[in-house]
């Protein structure tokens, strides 16, 4: 696993695909707890065509220390830093029958404890009880997001296509994408891989095809702390 060559990947295209991060033994381990959970709470969604629990680590914290193994650990901390740590966690479930179509877009908010008026944060949302927010634009540029593949994901079945580079372009609206000079790319990952991307690479999925669902574990990183009175809804350390 040659981490430097994954983390140039990642500052000169905005993502890498690194296979076989977890055992098949550990990812029936981490499907287990997902199937056993109460889903009634408010942070659980479900519908036909998706099932996401949000605030994923604070919601099923047994879970957390099968995700966290040495493999994962080894590359947060190679890779983004000794001093990162979580601040988003979001667990989505693409049935098979879902259809789901996601138009490009990039990450543009942050998960936090409150709503205050602070100058360069905003617009705002809230979204059961919880409060999103886009920051200025150095906390964007300064995550990291890692997407755990339970399932192998190909072009049929809803991967991510993403524009590579497009991560150095500070805020790009998906409309104004010029794809002359722009190219597109399908992010297959086997199960048990994991893909790490920027939150600016513009990035979206085409509708699923084969049948065959795709679940994600999506956790965001930061080695930033928020001005004022403001914190990360879901600050946790790594294991």
């Amino acid at each position: 696993m040659n981490l430097q060559h994954h983390k140039n990947l990642i500052t000169e295209n905005g993502f890498t695909v690194i296979d076989k991060i977890f055992s098949d033994e550990e990812i029936e381990k981490i499907s287990e707890v997902i199937q056993n959970i109460d889903t009634s709470k408010e942070t659980f969604r479900k519908s036909e065509d998706l099932f996401a629990i949000r605030q994923f680590l604070k919601e099923i914290p047994e879970v957390k220390k099968l995700i966290f193994n040495e493999n994962l650990k080894t590359i947060i901390k190679e890779i983004f830093g000794e001093k990162y740590f979580v601040v988003k966690s979001i667990y989505f479930d693409k049935p098979e029958k879902s259809n789901w179509y996601v138009a490009y877009h990039q990450d543009l908010t942050i998960s936090v404890d409150k709503k205050l008026e602070i100058e360069d944060f905003g617009p705002w949302t809230t979204k059961q009880n919880q409060f999103a927010v886009q920051p200025p634009l150095n906390i964007l540029e300064n995550i990291f997001t890692i997407r755990i593949h339970l399932d192998d994901t190909d072009e049929n079945n809803g991967a991510l296509k993403i524009v590579p580079k497009s991560h150095a372009k500070g805020i790009y609206r998906p409309q104004t994408i010029d794809w002359n000079s722009e190219t597109e790319t399908i992010c297959n990952v086997e199960k048990g891989g994991i893909m790490i991307m920027k939150p600016l690479l513009l990035h979206g999925s085409n509708r699923t095809t084969n049948g065959r669902k795709r679940r994600v574990i999506h956790i965001e990183f930061s080695d930033m702390e928020l001005p004022e009175e403001l914190n990360w809804s879901e600050r946790m350390k790594p294991i």
